[in-house]
């Protein structure tokens, strides 16, 4: 049976993981801001570290399609329909 008291430290020890997490955010956001403020863009520095928590390989793999995808595109774009369709876009 569980006891009020276990209930109660389960349900602390989450309010204060929760609180913890509130103000590490709060410090992330405020690096970025002091990112941005010297120059960098943020949006990239937001993709490097998504970048960073794949596994090496998973990045090669990500990288071959998005090259062979944008090969597809801009080997299309050289065709009359796909400089017709570009012109649309405009």
């Amino acid at each position: 049976m569980i006891s009020n008291n276990q209930i109660a430290s389960v349900v602390e020890r989450i309010e204060r993981m929760e609180d913890e997490k509130t103000a590490i955010s709060i410090d992330i956001s405020e690096i970025y801001k002091e990112a941005k403020g010297n120059g960098f863009d943020t949006k990239i520095l937001k993709k490097v570290i998504a970048l960073r928590k794949k596994p090496q390989h998973q990045r090669d793999e990500e990288q071959t399609i998005l090259d062979l995808y944008m090969s597809a595109v801009e080997s299309f774009d050289k065709t009359p329909l796909g400089a017709a369709a570009k012109q649309d876009d405009r």
